[in-house]
């Protein structure tokens, strides 16, 4: 084990983001948002794939990648049931409140002698990138420009940049709704 205590510690503010996988994303901003009341605060969109952000509370999100051009195989398990077919999980993004506070981070990543990328700035979060020990892949993330905690801006191209969004978020924009919601059953 390596000595981190010649490096401050991180002040944590929570979870920035859960980072989970779709392959209808419609159908995903009509439930998160629609059904649950969970806020669509941002979207990334580019040719190779969206990621939409909800809010669950002040800087906390659930967010969804949905790639383009890749069949997922889709089953459906019961909470805490081991599958080893559960492949929805992708990362877990924890929320830090500045940039000091994720350059912090990175150097006692880097002093414990894990493997951290540089900054990757988002546009709207800065993120650093590690595992943890089991190979879960983590991420540590500050709002350069907070999208949570205020009202969202669907005409803010910083925050919905996704030039051709599903059809849920053109609701949300256009009518303040989603108009329609998928059903669900439990596994």
């Amino acid at each position: 084990m390596i000595e981190t205590h010649d490096v401050e510690g991180p002040r944590w503010r929570g979870i920035n983001h859960l980072a989970l996988i779709t392959d209808e994303m419609d159908a995903t901003v009509r439930f998160y948002h629609g059904v649950l009341g969970a806020r669509l605060v941002a979207t990334i969109g580019n040719p190779q794939f969206r990621h939409y952000f909800f809010e669950f509370g002040v800087q906390n999100t659930v967010a969804f990648f949905e790639y383009s051009g890749v069949t997922l195989d889709r089953f459906a398990k019961p909470a805490g049931v081991p599958d080893p077919r559960a492949v929805q999980f992708d990362h877990l993004s924890f929320n830090l409140p500045d940039e000091h506070a994720l350059l912090n981070l990175r150097a006692r990543l880097k002093s414990a002698e894990c493997e951290v990328t540089d900054v990757v700035d988002h546009g709207f979060i800065r993120s650093i990138y590690f595992t943890d020990p089991n190979g879960i892949a983590l991420e540590a993330s500050w709002w350069a420009l907070d999208a949570t905690g205020r009202p969202a801006d669907y005409g803010d191209e910083q925050l919905f940049s996704d030039p051709d969004p599903v059809p849920a978020v053109r609701e949300i924009r256009d009518r303040g709704e989603v108009v329609t919601a998928p059903h669900t059953r439990l596994a």
